[in-house]
């Protein structure tokens, strides 16, 4: 009887465990490259209607982007609004294009060999 309770009891552990697991990291940013970016465009709209005739707007940015080690590459990435212009970006790469999230950052937040592309 002792063994089913301390089963149970560990089981219940593992289950609350993973809940806050879920609740608190973040997938879209766990294990994926970095790059910057420095916003200084409005992005490209695009409309979207839903069957129930309800417009969405999706904005688009192609833009240079740099890594911790100042190396370019250009990225295309979608926001569902039009960022602020002059705002820094740091964003989360995976499969070396898709843009999975963003985070706004300070300049001096940024890395010193970004910084030195961004002046």
């Amino acid at each position: 009887m002792k063994k089913v309770f301390f089963g149970i009891g560990a089981l219940f552990i593992l289950f609350v465990a993973g809940l806050i697991v879920l609740m608190t990291v973040d997938f879209n940013r766990l294990n994926k490259d970095t790059y910057y970016v420095h916003i200084t465009a409005d992005g490209e709209v695009e409309e979207y209607k839903t069957d129930s005739g309800e417009i969405f707007k999706m904005y688009w940015y192609e833009l240079p982007t740099y890594d911790k080690n100042g190396e370019e590459k250009t990225l295309k990435f979608s926001a569902h609004k039009n960022l602020r212009q002059d705002a820094y970006l740091k964003l989360y790469v995976k499969k070396e294009t898709e843009v999975t999230s963003f985070d706004e950052v300070k300049f001096h937040e940024l890395p010193a060999k970004v910084q030195d592309q961004m002046k």
